[in-house]
């Protein structure tokens, strides 16, 4: 795999910016391969995801995040830089549903994805024959209301030793404690069955069918604290009509499901999204 850096930036917005970074690439040698850029004009802030040939730069990657720091604090930037050359270590939490997880191991069989998944960590048996389809090891913690505070602190623990950069939540029906989700920030990745901000919470399809909606959608988010108010990354649609049953919702439901999800996915695997408060940028 070639090596390039991505940077990407949030900053206060000003002449001169995308002019500045990219003679700072330019200047040590980089060749911007891709460069996308996005001014909030209510807030006046600026976003940007710059891509550049690492192979004759003139700054080790070692030394990229020291080099680029001065111009950074100038900018009053929120910034990081990744490196395409490393995959991301992405653990996958599922309960009983296998259609987003199954989603997902295929994609990744095909090499859609730069990631490497260590493991499976589930709170029931359900799925362990699929795990062990893909030769993935898979963790049972069973959770009940009196052990999940020991059971969150068992699978921290697992993701520390085997280095987890992000969690995703492949219809993994548990409530994440405010502690397990200190430790990841905007690294957990979340489906839920609706259009959000619509039927929040439990059963939505059955919400939707009693409501005679025509549009029936699904969401990929960010875990935050606020149930199923994180900042949203992809979003689908499909229409019903009122001959859909519940159970249709449902099988029409699952379909985006796993393709939003996977979505989400690619998006944040490739360093494609900004956080920025309850809203994401996306350069897709």
């Amino acid at each position: 795999m070639k090596k390039t850096a991505i940077l990407l930036l949030s900053c206060p917005d000003r002449n001169g910016l995308v002019s500045r970074i990219s003679n700072f690439i330019f200047e040590r040698g980089g060749n911007i391969m891709n460069l996308d850029e996005h001014v909030d004009s209510d807030e006046k802030i600026f976003f940007i995801r710059v891509e550049w040939d690492m192979n004759n730069f003139s700054i080790p990657a070692s030394d990229l995040d020291e080099a680029f720091a001065p111009l950074g604090k100038e900018f009053n930037a929120s910034w990081r830089i990744e490196f395409t050359d490393k995959k991301l270590r992405v653990a996958l939490f599922t309960s009983k549903y296998d259609h987003c997880i199954q989603e997902i191991l295929w994609r990744q069989k095909l090499e859609e994805f730069p990631i490497e998944i260590p493991l499976i960590i589930s709170n029931h048996p359900d799925l362990q024959s699929l795990a062990d389809q893909y030769n993935i090891p898979y963790h049972i913690f069973p959770v009940m209301n009196d052990s999940k505070k020991i059971q969150e602190e068992r699978e921290l623990s697992l993701l520390k030793k085997h280095k987890i950069d992000t969690v995703v939540l492949a219809r993994y029906m548990q409530v994440l404690s405010p502690d397990f989700l200190a430790g990841f920030g905007d690294r957990i990745i979340n489906i839920h069955h609706s259009f959000l901000p619509a039927f929040i919470g439990g059963n939505p399809y059955k919400q939707a069918y009693k409501r005679g909606v025509k549009l029936i959608g699904a969401t990929s988010h960010y875990v935050t604290e606020e149930l199923d108010e994180g900042p949203i990354i992809n979003q689908d649609i499909i229409r019903i009509s009122h001959k859909d049953t519940t159970r249709d919702l449902i099988r029409k439901g699952r379909d985006l499901e796993r393709l939003v999800l996977a979505r989400a996915l690619h998006l944040h695997s490739e360093h494609r999204i900004l956080v920025h408060g309850k809203k994401t940028i996306v350069f897709d």
